[in-house]
């Protein structure tokens, strides 16, 4: 049974580890492995994601299975560049492990983060998605997300191309 719950301080190493593996199994054939390494790090390291979980800015639900994290969604403010309304919150990550994809987590983590964006009184929800991530770039539009815009992602030295999506909520 898939269980939903807040991230919880403990959690940190194991979300990391979750993250990292979503990451790399979804996109690491992309960059070289020092590219893919110094992000990890970044994102995912001490100072990254685990360091946020109680952070008040942000907010994380995970989704469990036999205690082991196999998915997770975290919002905050936007960082991205540019004119943003105050109240408009960003969706930095929703990662599912591969082997759970189609079990519905993936809807279950949006529907959470829409609903916490609006019950926070937010009047935009925004994520990047990288360009040629067809399959996310379909499921953030059938949730109404619309294309605003290019945004350059950083891997380590490598830039990708991130397409920013908009949900008028």
């Amino acid at each position: 049974m898939i269980v939903y719950r807040d991230a919880k301080a403990d959690d940190g190493e194991k979300l990391a580890a979750m993250a990292k593996a979503a990451f790399t199994e979804t996109f690491g054939h992309l960059y070289p492995a020092a590219d893919l390494n110094a992000f990890l790090d970044e994102a995912f390291g001490p100072e990254g994601l685990p360091a946020q979980i109680g952070d008040p800015a942000f907010t994380i639900l995970v989704a469990t299975e036999h205690d082991a994290i196999i998915g997770f969604a975290k919002l905050g403010p936007v960082g991205f560049p540019g004119e943003w309304p105050e109240d408009a919150v960003e969706l930095y990550q929703l990662y599912v492990l591969s082997s759970h994809l189609g079990a519905g987590i993936g809807p279950a983590l949006m529907d959470w983060a829409i609903a916490t964006a609006r019950a926070g009184g937010a009047s935009q929800l925004i994520l990047s998605v990288y360009v040629d991530n067809h399959r996310a770039k379909a499921f953030y539009a059938r949730y109404g997300f619309v294309d605003v815009g290019r945004y350059d992602f950083p891997v380590g030295d490598t830039i990708d191309e991130d397409r920013i999506m908009r949900l008028s909520l």
